[in-house]
């Protein structure tokens, strides 16, 4: 696709978006934050509720404990018993889970809108009265242990990743995997579990978000009664755990079972503080999308096709983070190619935008992908939802979409090819290598349910 035919694209995206739903924020007196967006073009409402407590928030000795918190939820409150909730909600012919990540934990349901005031009900009601049994504590602690096993210590991609964090960051808890060190989540309590929980869990550490076929008056109403009579609680106080600079190149290799070789290299680069004064973070997701965001991006053409360097390239970058960020460069040699030789070609695409830049084309094709799959989100209540938390868990605005847009709209080739000058040198480096190993003879059985 030729840039004349992108520009047009681009300018339709950054039309207004008609409006399909109206959103509406209420806070109680307990510090619950509400935010009800009205999309009436289906009987059915998403309801979340966002913990601003992640595995980043955890203390050494008890990693994994905001995950496996996450598991006990579902395990009753006096008045609700184990797996009640799930069935509930299956009862109501809707759908529902939780996650954690470093930044935060979240709860959700879908289900048809005339329930929304009893999954208030049950959800207000684990926010404070959950029952933390030993014997279901320690059931959900071997879950969670092989949950680990299958996920990282016998997947080697995700093993290397793990090694790979673990050595870029030295101080900051971002060093620690989400699910935990298998050791930590061994030993742990269920009094470490009851103290996170009456630490974090509580109305003023959340945020309630609602999306689909309702008026947010009767939402307000709703969540007044549910979530209302819970009292606010002191939170604990979050120190600064700054990452020190980094002073060099960090080299590792992770030996694991595995196929196909893997290097993967993490360099240092800024997240969205300022949604207004920064300029970098937005460069740095265009530089992304130029380098691995579609089937004609630099990595699969130049890597994958035309050099047979790589049968897979890609680079991750997220703008939004709590902690400090990382842009991932993610490769695996074809057959007959070393990893040094692939890692000189990342390398060298790198130098290519530092010394020659982008050009117009690739600038424009970057930034119709990228908002085209933002303003897509609109088509799903529940993708809007999630936006509208992650946002808000992090500290940006939900009301700030709109201006998040625009700045990718603004960035220009010369910032693109200022930030990668800028972060992508050695001494912001760090360097993992995956060294395959013989696979297993017989496949570990499937993992098991989360709940």
């Amino acid at each position: 696709m030729r840039q004349t035919r992108l520009i047009p694209l681009l300018l339709a995206l950054a039309a207004p978006v008609p409006a399909l739903a109206e959103t509406f924020e209420q806070q109680l007196p307990n510090g619950l934050r509400v935010i009800v967006r009205e999309d009436r073009r289906a009987p059915t409402v998403v309801h979340m509720v966002w913990y601003r407590a992640g595995s980043m928030d955890e203390t050494n000795g008890r990693t994994g404990v905001a995950h496996v918190l996450e598991h006990m939820m579902f395990k009753g409150t006096p008045k609700a018993g184990p797996g009640e909730f799930n069935r509930r909600v299956a009862a109501a012919g809707g759908r529902d889970n939780a996650f954690t990540s470093r930044d935060y934990t979240a709860y959700f349901q879908q289900v048809p809108e005339h329930k929304l005031a009893e999954m208030m009900q049950l959800e207000a009601d684990r926010m404070r009265h959950l029952t933390l049994d030993p014997e279901e504590f320690a059931q959900e602690v071997r879950v969670v242990m092989e949950e680990r096993r299958l996920r990282t210590e016998d997947h080697a991609q995700s093993l290397l990743f793990e090694q790979l964090t673990a050595t870029a960051f030295q101080a900051h808890p971002y060093r620690v995997p989400i699910i935990g060190w298998m050791n930590d989540i061994e030993n742990l309590a269920p009094a470490d579990a009851r103290s996170w929980y009456d630490n974090w869990y509580a109305p003023n550490n959340a945020t309630l978000v609602v999306v689909g076929d309702v008026d947010h008056q009767a939402v307000f109403a709703l969540a007044a009664q549910h979530y209302g009579p819970l009292q606010a609680r002191q939170l604990p106080v979050r120190k600064p755990q700054d990452e020190p600079p980094q002073l060099g190149t960090r080299r590792l290799s992770v030996k694991a079972a595995a196929d196909l070789p893997l290097v993967m290299m993490a360099y240092k680069v800024p997240v969205i503080r300022h949604v207004e004064q920064d300029v970098d973070p937005y460069a740095l997701e265009i530089l992304a999308a130029v380098l691995a965001g579609h089937d004609a991006a630099r990595f699969s053409t130049s890597l994958v096709r035309r050099q047979q360097l790589a049968v897979e390239a890609a680079a991750d970058y997220d703008s939004t983070a709590r902690g400090p960020g990382i842009f991932y460069l993610r490769a695996s040699p074809s057959e007959g190619k070393s990893v040094s030789e692939l890692e000189a070609g990342l390398r060298a695409e790198i130098a290519a935008v530092q010394e020659s830049g982008v050009s117009a084309d690739e600038l424009a094709r970057a930034k119709a992908q990228l908002i085209a799959g933002q303003i897509y989100k609109l088509d799903s209540m529940f993708a809007q939802a999630m936006e509208i938390g992650q946002l808000e868990a992090v500290g940006i605005p939900y009301t700030q979409k709109r201006r998040l847009l625009e700045k990718l709209q603004e960035v220009t080739a010369a910032q693109v090819q200022a930030v990668a000058r800028r972060y992508f040198t050695d001494q912001a480096l760090t360097i993992a290598e995956l060294v395959p190993q013989p696979l297993p003879s017989a496949a570990r059985s499937p993992a098991p349910a989360r709940h």
